[in-house]
């Protein structure tokens, strides 16, 4: 009896550690191409980066990387006098807490603050601006659609992030940004032109300024940045908010509002916006008759939906003349920003990210977030 449980007890234990292992080794994710992929291209993307990746309810993987080349310091140190900073704070590594400008990341926190007051009813994708905001009538724009301000197909002609942060220094008031851009010439006809700008998100800023009878940052703490605990994010806090590109943010904060999007509109939790809401935003609204007038480096053929990029972009149908194109919603969705950082959420492999780096050189940025999409897109299956 004894000499049957000798052999047979080494076999039993051996198996088990055998089929524990193979576990153990199937459930880690293999990071490494990724890691080779960021430190291969850190100089690229400004010689800092934060990499973060959430999916089935926790963190899978968060890296920092931090190699400024001396070009790279010695530009730092010329930033850090022209803004009067310490020169290392200028040139501190990258963390997940490091607060920095995101650019056109914005518009999708933007977009996604008015979606809770469409939730309440207080506005409608299909309502005219002129509802809302009687200056834009006095100038001959008040029939141009909500839903056309949040993708880009307004038709009014304006410049990029650069002329929008110069002309909001003139101004004191949303009204004044706003009668701005009611001055504005037309380059096309509204929900057929798209021109990738800050100008149609400035004004549903003062739609919802009007609606919340509260002040636009005010109104974005309340709503989204204190729920989804982004303590560090604001648009600035002084003068007038640019609400499609003047965003401050941490990777920590950001991937808060990237989960709760994830989650179709949930977070610890708590409704944040409708299920109904996140999946509209996520639809392409780019039709076949749409003027494609601009659209920048970062976004290469994406569709557009509401304050985001739809990356696989399914074709949009226009059912009705003038009606707003309807589609299904896109697979991955992105925001990314003029200085580099590169948000995302993929909702087939069902995990987002967050690339934050800052950094202005654009040259073939399009096709590094492809890649790097592609490489995190292997291990997530």
């Amino acid at each position: 009896m004894s000499f049957n449980r000798f052999n047979i007890r080494p076999k039993v234990s051996a198996s088990l550690v055998f089929l524990l292992f193979f576990q153990f080794a199937f459930a880690q994710q293999d990071f490494s191409k990724v890691n080779d992929w960021v430190n291969t291209n850190l100089t690229d993307l400004g010689g800092r980066a934060v990499l973060m990746i959430y999916k089935d309810g926790k963190f899978v993987y968060t890296q920092n990387f931090n190699n400024l080349t001396k070009a790279q310091q010695n530009r730092g140190k010329i930033k850090a006098k022209v803004q009067g900073k310490d020169v290392e704070d200028v040139l501190q590594d990258y963390t997940t807490t490091t607060r920095e400008r995101i650019a056109s990341s914005s518009k999708w926190l933007t977009a996604a603050l008015l979606m809770t007051y469409i939730d309440e009813n207080k506005v409608r994708l299909t309502d005219s601006v002129g509802k809302f905001l009687p200056v834009m009538t006095k100038y001959g724009k008040g029939g141009i659609k909500v839903w056309q301000c949040l993708n880009h197909t307004t038709g009014i002609k304006s410049g990029g992030l650069r002329d929008m942060l110069g002309g909001m220094k003139n101004v004191k008031t949303m009204f004044e940004a706003i009668e701005q851009i009611a001055m504005l010439p037309m380059e096309g006809t509204p929900g057929k032109y798209f021109h990738y700008s800050n100008t149609g998100l400035q004004i549903v800023a003062a739609i919802i300024e009007k609606v919340s009878e509260k002040d636009f940052e005010t109104a974005f703490k309340e709503r989204i940045a204190d729920p989804l605990e982004m303590k560090n994010t604001d648009f600035g806090k002084n003068g007038v908010p640019l609400a499609a590109g003047g965003a401050y943010s941490t990777p920590e904060d950001y991937m808060n509002f990237l989960i709760m999007l994830l989650n179709e509109g949930e977070f610890n939790g708590k409704r944040i916006i409708s299920k109904a809401l996140v999946n509209e935003m996520q639809k392409n609204r780019l039709s076949r008759d749409v003027e494609l007038a601009y659209s920048p480096e970062e976004a290469g053929n994406w569709g557009y939906g509401f304050g985001e990029w739809i990356i696989d972009a399914p074709l949009a149908v226009s059912e009705k003349k003038d009606a707003m194109p309807v589609s299904k919603r896109g697979v991955a969705v992105s925001s990314p920003g003029l200085f580099g950082s590169f948000p995302w959420i993929d909702n087939d492999k069902k995990y987002c990210a967050f690339l934050f780096v800052y950094n202005l050189k654009n040259n073939g940025r399009h096709e590094k977030y492809r890649e790097l999409k592609g490489l995190v897109d292997n291990v997530m299956r």
